[in-house]
């Protein structure tokens, strides 16, 4: 199989797992790093996820999977949380982060600018609005985004 063919496979496996027990499924990854490879996944859950949460999720994926098999290499398996800065990459990251401060980085600049910083504001399949400064909002084309994510005020 190759990687592609590995994450929908494993991705419908955890989306199970994570749905009967109460979870998001927030993404999953299969990378080689340093020789290795590794099955990462990421969950939340309203009020954030536990180390309890994560070690619950992993061995019933770990059990699931030993039984089905997807993966013909070694790996070592995370679960995990996707942390605060996490990237906001479906539909419904990005509806329920409706109203709060985003940072988006661009692929190429759009109006001079190539990072935007303001309050998330609405989406469709064709463009990102934010707020930028009180009642000033911007379209961002989808197809030039590279990455949004909460930004980070301390």
């Amino acid at each position: 199989m190759n990687k592609k063919e590995i994450l929908n496979k494993v991705s419908i496996i955890c989306e199970h797992i994570a749905s009967d027990l109460k979870y998001e499924l927030v993404d999953v990854e299969f990378v080689k790093e340093f020789g290795s490879y590794y099955l990462r996944v990421y969950i939340d859950k309203p009020g954030g996820v536990t180390l309890d949460d994560c070690q619950n999720m992993s061995e019933i994926l770990s059990d699931k999977l030993d039984q089905e098999d997807p993966i013909d290499a070694a790996y070592f398996l995370e679960v995990s949380s996707p942390g605060l800065d996490r990237p906001l990459k479906t539909d419904k990251d990005l509806n329920r982060n409706i109203g709060k401060d985003v940072e988006i980085s661009l692929y190429r600049p759009f109006e001079g600018k190539k990072t935007y910083e303001g309050k998330l504001n609405n989406f469709n399949d064709e463009f990102i609005t934010i707020d930028i400064r009180t009642d000033e909002l911007i379209n961002i084309p989808r197809n030039i985004i590279s990455n949004i994510k909460l930004a980070l005020k301390f």
